[in-house]
C-alpha cells in the first residue's frame, strides 16, 4: 500500500514517528504540504492503494478521489448522530444539544460544560468550559481569521463529566493494534498499559458496532464504569507520545494490502 503523508503537522510533536516508522518498514510513500484552508490538493500518482494521513483537511480532501483504497474514512459513520445511535448511553456524553458556536447557551451558576465541534472534527479542541471561558473563546475564534471557524459551524453541548483515566485506542479491521493511556488523573495510579477492564469494553464497543475498518477510539474510565469519550478517524488522529506508531502502521499496511 502506498501512504501520502502531510508534513505540516505542526501542533503534533509525535508526527515525524509516522516517516520513522514507515523507513523501517521498508513501506512506499509520499510527501505533501497542505493549508488549512485549502479546497483540493494537486497530488499526482498511478497508485490506487493509497492511504492518507495528516490533518483533518488532508482526510476530508482525500474524499474527492473516490479511486483510492482506503484512501480515507472521513465523515460517513464517524458522525455523533450515526455512532450515538448504536453506543447509547456507553458514551460519555450520550445527552448532547447541537448549536451554532454564534448561539447564545444558556449556563446556570458556576456550571462548566463540555463542548466540542460537531461535525469538523478539529476547528478546535473539545473541553470543559465555564460560562466566562467559553464567551471569551466564542470571541477570539470567530475574530480570528486564519482559522475555519464561522459563526454558522456547529459545536455540541453536553454536561462535563468526571474522568479518571482516559485512553486512545487505534482499530484496524475489528482488532484493536495499539492502544495507550494518554491521560490519568490525580487520583488514578500510574498503569502503564491499559487495564484489560479497559480493552474489554472497548472490544464489546467494536461488537456492538465496528464503526469502520479502520477507526480511532477514545475511552475512559468514570465512577459509572468505562465510557467512550469520542471515536476519531484514523486518517488524521494524533499519535502520543506512547503510541506505538510502527504497530499502527503495519497492521494498516497488513490489512488494507490484502
Amino acid at each position: 500500500m502506498y501512504f501520502l503523508i502531510q508534513s505540516n503537522i505542526y501542533s503534533d510533536p509525535d508526527h515525524y514517528k509516522v516517516f520513522d516508522a514507515l523507513e523501517e518498514l521498508n513501506i512506499e510513500y509520499g510527501v505533501i504540504n497542505i493549508s488549512p484552508t485549502a479546497d483540493q490538493f494537486d497530488f499526482k500518482t498511478d497508485r490506487k492503494d493509497v492511504f492518507v494521513y495528516g490533518s483533518v483537511t488532508i482526510a476530508r480532501l482525500a474524499k474527492q478521489n473516490s479511486d483510492w483504497y482506503p484512501g480515507s474514512f472521513y465523515g460517513g459513520n464517524h458522525l455523533y448522530e450515526v455512532y450515538s445511535q448504536h453506543y447509547g448511553t456507553n458514551l460519555l456524553n450520550h445527552k448532547v444539544s447541537v448549536h451554532k458556536i454564534s448561539e447564545e447557551i444558556t449556563w446556570e451558576k458556576g456550571e462548566e460544560k463540555f463542548i466540542k465541534p460537531y461535525n469538523e472534527a478539529k476547528i478546535f479542541t473539545g473541553r470543559v468550559f465555564t460560562e466566562t471561558e467559553w464567551k471569551d473563546f466564542v470571541f477570539e475564534r470567530l475574530e480570528n481569521q486564519t482559522n475555519r471557524i464561522t459563526a454558522d459551524s456547529l459545536i455540541q453541548v453536553s454536561e462535563a463529566k468526571r474522568t479518571i483515566k482516559e485512553a486512545r485506542l487505534w482499530i484496524v479491521g475489528g482488532q484493536i493494534v495499539d492502544s495507550g493511556y494518554y491521560r490519568l488523573h490525580e487520583d488514578a495510579p500510574f498503569e502503564e498499559n491499559v487495564s484489560q477492564e479497559g480493552l474489554n469494553f472497548a472490544n464489546e464497543m467494536i461488537q456492538l458496532f465496528n464503526l469502520e475498518k479502520a477507526f480511532v477510539m477514545d475511552i475512559c474510565l468514570t465512577d459509572e464504569g468505562w465510557k467512550i469519550v469520542e471515536i476519531n478517524c484514523i486518517n488524521s488522529s494524533g499519535f502520543y507520545p506512547n503510541t506505538n506508531v510502527k504497530s499502527v502502521i503495519k497492521a494498516l499496511n497488513s490489512y488494507f494490502s490484502k
